[in-house]
């Protein structure tokens, strides 16, 4: 199968205000491996970036100015996604504007589910994870993967980072498929991700005698009450 990871990034919230996209990014994956193909473009929206949406990628109208408009890569867009299923996480929210973008090029070439199915992962890991987080940071942390270089977002990065926790969701709905080299294959397209150098550091808060205090008092008032004891005094004391 056929599949294309595709993010984007926006001017703002609701196509139905004007809001555009201003870039497009898109990860191939083939029979569950990572193709190495890619599609990115940046675009000029006409259009001024809400200061909301600027703080979330950091994509600045001079920047765009001489990007080129929809129009000018919609036939290019078309064929490297033709045919696919596309994995967007909360795929409403891209296909939604996608569909905009094809309107407004008057080229009817219809919408995007003419030619592409669509998988939408925020739903896949609400089934697989209910009542928890399941943001694309929070699947990073809970499947490993490394998303340090995401400080702002951006379409490209975010595909190749959703591509890479779909593949691990995924993976055990293939474990009893697949033979050792290609487990091992699998394995290697996880990619490192240096960590960025001009991060922040991470503030470290030390508990004060007082919060030591209330955090033992509560322990030993559990350690009473409960018929099986405390299990964080047990685990402290095999330690």
């Amino acid at each position: 199968m056929r599949q294309i990871v595709l993010d984007t990034e926006t001017t703002g919230l609701d196509p139905a205000q004007g809001h555009r996209i201003i870039e497009i990014g898109c990860v191939e994956i083939d029979n569950r491996k990572l193709t190495g193909q890619h599609f990115q473009c940046f675009l000029n929206p006409d259009r001024e970036i809400d200061q909301a949406a600027f703080e979330v990628h950091g994509i600045s109208q001079q920047f765009l100015a001489d990007k080129p408009r929809f129009a000018q890569v919609e036939d290019e867009f078309i064929a490297f996604v033709k045919g696919a299923q596309l994995i967007i996480h909360n795929a409403p929210f891209d296909i939604g504007f996608l569909n905009h973008e094809l309107k407004g090029t008057g080229t009817a070439t219809g919408v995007m589910t003419d030619f592409c199915t669509v998988l939408d992962s925020l739903l896949l890991a609400r089934e697989k994870h209910p009542g928890q987080r399941n943001s694309l940071d929070a699947l990073c942390k809970r499947y490993e993967v490394d998303n340090t270089q995401r400080q702002l977002h951006g379409a490209l990065l975010d595909a190749e980072i959703l591509a890479d926790v779909y593949l691990a969701m995924t993976s055990g709905q293939e474990s009893l498929l697949l033979d050792d080299e290609q487990a091992n294959d699998f394995r290697g397209h996880q990619r490192i991700r240096t960590f960025d150098a001009n991060r922040s550091s991470i503030m470290v808060v030390q508990a004060s005698s007082n919060e030591l205090k209330a955090h033992q008092s509560r322990l030993d008032a559990i350690e009473s009450k409960s018929e099986d004891g405390c299990l964080w005094l047990q685990l402290e004391t095999e330690q």
